[in-house]
């Protein structure tokens, strides 16, 4: 019967083309506004690292003086390089790794490019295995590289094509910031979105193109980029702000936890570890500490802009007015067909029946939409696309944002279906019968 009734409703169309164009092109614009922000916001919301979001772990501590202290205030974001290098050498998780942004100038080996600025990442050993980064050559550099001060580096695949046009540069020289690095791994195609592991600078962002030794990075005096947020006299360190008994929190800090039971072992080392340095003077707030997984710790920092969200539900409440001004459609087409129902009704048709025809009726009008409402959806991520935004290339659509289109679309073409629907097989053939 279906067969039967999507050809009526195909005939019905050729019939009131001015009335099924409106119907489809109501749905096709509130299909197509919602699905471009339904897109973006799916997108910006995804878990960055499923496989193990939820056994990698940003740990905070309470490190700042009294001056300011508001009881309830929430614990620093960042760790001091004192805490960070004392955790680290306490390896209470199964990985652990600090990090900082940079920024660095790179050479070429010929001198054929110009020297150009890119991004950079100082951070540890374990950031390459806890994180899951997929490399194409070589791997990451080891904790003894750390202690020792190598000067190795990790590149990213975009900086290997444009320096060495994609080739093995594993044992090569690439000079950065005018020092000379060791390459001991190429990345492979990798981006989380968001870039949870650092979440004080731009989200959205491509991963950086750079990956040093934090030791080696400080002992070089490299440039670094990032929030820093300091309470009490940095130039007391030889080092300034970013010494290592400096009172400034800059670092990322992440830990790996496999279990539940060590994460209530971590969580209570952590309170141990900031009542001992509060009796060493060090911290003066009481114990305030806090361990959030990815998921937990994106959602803590906000990752997804509230302009994203607030512009789904504007999108959404665009779709429901034209689901309403689709029922009005729908009441006026199938009730303006009265005296055909009341035919059908007279010739043996159960109102199941009348029902049944006019939901399919309306579930076609919902799939021709949503083929029109994917092109203006697609025609709506490419204008977020040139927005400054730094997630506009990120927004595509895939394939389950593709099949949720056409879901939502014949979802909302029945919903609005509904009321005419009914309507429609409360005809009294007797009635139309005697009109006729």
């Amino acid at each position: 019967m279906f067969g039967y009734y999507f050809s009526l409703a195909l005939r019905s169309f050729k019939r009131n083309k001015a009335l099924t164009f409106l119907m489809v092109l109501a749905i096709a614009l509130g299909i197509g506004a919602s699905m471009t922000t339904l897109t973006v916001f799916y997108v910006l919301s995804g878990d960055p690292i499923p496989q193990k979001s939820d056994k990698l772990f940003y740990p905070r501590l309470e490190p700042r003086s009294m001056n300011g202290f508001t009881p309830g205030d929430e614990p620093e974001d960042q760790f001091t390089r004192y805490d960070a290098e004392r955790l680290l050498k306490d390896k209470k998780g199964d990985r652990q790794a600090f990090m900082t942004g940079g920024a660095s100038s790179v050479e070429s080996e010929d001198g054929k490019i110009e020297p150009f600025r890119i991004d950079s990442r100082y951070t540890t050993a374990d950031f390459f295995p806890m994180f899951e980064v997929p490399f194409r050559y070589g791997n990451g550099w080891s904790a003894a590289d750390d202690e020792s001060r190598a000067r190795v580096a990790v590149i990213s695949k975009a900086l290997n094509d444009k320096l060495f046009g994609g080739a093995n540069s594993v044992g090569r020289d690439l000079k950065a910031s005018g020092n000379t690095f060791r390459i001991v791994g190429v990345l492979d195609e990798w981006r989380p979105a968001p870039k949870f592991y650092d979440m004080t600078q731009d989200r959205f962002t491509e991963v950086e193109q750079l990956f040093v030794p934090f030791w080696t990075s400080r002992a070089l005096k490299m440039g670094t980029q990032g929030n820093m947020n300091c309470w009490g006299d940095s130039s007391a360190d030889e080092e300034g702000s970013q010494g290592p008994n400096a009172p400034c929190s800059w670092l990322q800090y992440w830990v790996e936890l496999g279990t539940p039971a060590k994460v209530e072992a971590y969580k209570q080392y952590l309170a141990n570890y900031s009542d001992q340095q509060r009796a060493a003077g060090r911290f003066e707030r009481p114990t305030n500490t806090d361990l959030h997984n990815v998921m937990q710790w994106l959602d803590k920092q906000g990752a997804v802009p509230g302009d994203v969200r607030l512009q789904v539900w504007l999108a959404f409440g665009f779709l429901a007015v034209c689901l309403l001004n689709t029922v009005g459609l729908l009441l006026a087409k199938f009730l303006g067909r009265a005296s055909q129902i009341g035919v059908r009704r007279a010739l043996g048709a159960t109102r199941k029946a009348i029902f049944a025809q006019c939901l399919v009726e309306a579930g076609t009008v919902g799939l021709v939409g949503g083929l029109l409402g994917l092109v203006l959806a697609w025609l709506g991520l490419l204008a977020v696309r040139q927005q400054p935004a730094g997630y506009a290339d990120l927004a595509h659509m895939d394939l389950k944002m593709l099949l949720a289109t056409f879901a939502l679309a014949i979802v909302a073409s029945l919903l609005a279906g509904m009321l005419p629907a009914w309507r429609a097989m409360q005809v009294t053939p007797a009635i139309q019968l005697k009109s006729q």
